[in-house]
């Protein structure tokens, strides 16, 4: 039977993260689950879970009441962490040192425009929401045995005409 590694703390960042990171990843490595075990309890994306532990997004009072059961986490305790609002954008460098999130910076700085000119094209003048937004990560193996990434982003346009 295969081990499912679990993603734990990085602990260069572990000065830079908010409170609620540490409960919450110790008490995911304590219980061995996986960010899609717990978002499939929480009934949330795993991508949205994982930013949830590490800061980037808000919870609502009943992700906090699931999290503190799934997790077996005291439930005021998880309420006092997860009251503020979230740590957007502040836990990283730029450009990023870590290998994996600087190759999808990479990407951005790569076909940046082009992904621009594309949408303004098929949408005008615009931008695409990083509120109103979805995202998923999905995982496919071709025939000859290579394991490929697909990562979605879904996000609503605004056009600039209601700015």
């Amino acid at each position: 039977m295969a081990t499912t590694r679990i993603a734990t703390i990085d602990s260069t960042l572990r000065d830079r993260l908010p409170m609620q990171a540490h409960t919450l990843f110790e008490a995911k490595a304590a219980k061995n689950m996986t960010f899609e075990d717990i978002a499939k309890q929480l009934d949330r994306n795993e991508v949205a879970v994982a930013a949830i532990f590490y800061g980037q997004a808000q919870t609502t009072p009943e992700d906090v009441e699931k999290l503190s059961s799934i997790l077996g986490i005291d439930h005021a305790r998880l309420v006092k962490e997860l009251a503020g609002y979230p740590f957007r954008g502040q836990v990283m460098d730029m450009p990023p040192r870590e290998p994996l999130i600087y190759r999808l910076y990479e990407i951005v700085q790569n076909f940046g425009y082009a992904y621009k000119a594309v949408l303004n094209e098929k949408f005008g003048d615009g931008i695409m929401s990083a509120i109103s937004f979805s995202t998923r990560v999905e995982k496919e193996t071709d025939k000859d045995g290579n394991n490929w990434a697909i990562i979605t982003l879904r996000g609503k346009w605004l056009p600039f005409s209601r700015f």
